[in-house]
């Protein structure tokens, strides 16, 4: 039986109806040797989605099918393709390319290629065709970028799961050190359950205590809540991480998040707020003389260990299962942008839409 020449999906037309999605064929990037295509069972719903849809990450090629945290069965595979089998299910998450062949690809280091390519939203080079993400019917994908699933709710780890296992991983959160993470979202609870795995004290650093109770049944050893006058005060200089995934900067005291940070400790930041990020003083890294840094997705090396992490330690997403059709997709990505979410949203029931 002849493969479809084209995919299908949900599309958002432009930033100013961003809430609103049409199924519609697209016609993938051409089929490459080393590519995969798999037909989509599940896809996390993520903040980048709405930043994307909505403008405040500037101008997109539209109509585009946002969607970047993928899972489900591989159904055709490209000649030279080694790492991934015919019926495998799998799993693909920001990234969908990179050279493989440079500095940065040759050391673990493939998400900071000079020419890496976005899953959903990059124009690919050779056609100037518009990639489009996991809204959809299948997902094309060079090998290197997809991971072996075992389950379809595992898909929020490949996107929101690596971006704070990567930073934690290389920052050497373990035994003996005091990890905190800013924020308890979508990216924020898995930084807990996974900074908590590698053996670290973890604390949750939070606006309110709203979400204390939560971040106690993920593991968290303490909690701080900004709103409690003077909360940074017992722990200043005492943590030797923090990784903060906020997605809002609104009204903050960055000297008063940095002064927890111990001498030459680092802040690494992968929440990606619209608009305007941190503003700080030069003065504010004298008194403990910390490190202030980012931090994007990971390799495919961290990808592997972190799936095995969560298989080890019985790591689960806390997510919120949603049927995939226009009306749900409306909803689910305006809770999303009011962060109305415990944790994770996954869309589910492809085949509905898709077919079989």
């Amino acid at each position: 039986m002849p493969y479809p020449d084209e995919f299908t999906g949900f599309q958002v037309n432009g930033s100013d109806t961003w809430t609103e999605f049409h199924k519609n064929e697209f016609k993938p990037r051409p089929f490459g040797d080393y590519d995969v295509d798999i037909k989509i069972e599940a896809c996390g719903i993520c903040g980048s989605d709405v930043h994307t849809i909505n403008g405040g990450w500037g101008e997109q090629k539209f109509p585009l099918a946002v969607g970047h945290e993928i899972v489900g069965k591989a159904i055709r595979v490209g000649p030279k393709v080694t790492l991934i089998k015919e019926g495998q299910r799998v799993g693909v998450g920001a990234q969908s390319w990179s050279c493989l062949e440079c500095r940065q690809c040759k050391n673990d280091n493939e998400t900071y290629c000079m020419k890496q390519l976005d899953t959903y939203g990059a124009v690919w080079p050779e056609t100037g065709t518009v990639m489009q993400g996991g809204y959809s019917s299948h997902v094309r994908t060079h090998e290197h970028w997809y991971d072996p699933s075992r389950s379809l709710l595992v898909s929020p780890m490949l996107c929101a799961g690596l971006t704070v296992y990567s930073p934690l991983k290389r920052n050497g959160a373990g035994p003996g050190k005091k990890v905190g993470i800013v924020g308890l979202g979508g990216l924020g609870h898995l930084g807990v359950m996974f900074a908590k795995a590698l053996g670290a004290e973890v604390w949750v650093i939070s606006r309110s205590h709203a979400k204390e109770e939560d971040a106690r049944k993920m593991g968290a050893d303490g909690f701080l809540a900004t709103q409690d006058e003077k909360w940074n005060e017992p722990h200043k200089m005492t943590f030797d991480l923090i990784v903060n995934t906020a997605n809002s900067f609104e009204g903050w005291d960055v000297d008063a998040y940095l002064s927890l940070l111990d001498v030459q400790a680092k802040w690494v930041s992968v929440g990606l707020p619209d608009g305007d990020g941190i503003t700080i003083k030069n003065q504010t890294f004298i008194s403990n003389g910390c490190f202030f840094g980012s931090s994007h997705l990971g390799s495919r090396r961290e990808t592997l260990e972190m799936l095995q992490l969560a298989a080890d330690k019985g790591i689960k997403t806390w997510v919120e299962e949603i049927p995939i059709n226009e009306k749900n997709l409306s909803e689910a990505i305006q809770k999303q942008h009011k962060s109305d979410v415990r944790y994770r949203f996954c869309l589910t029931n492809f085949e509905e839409q898709f077919g079989a």
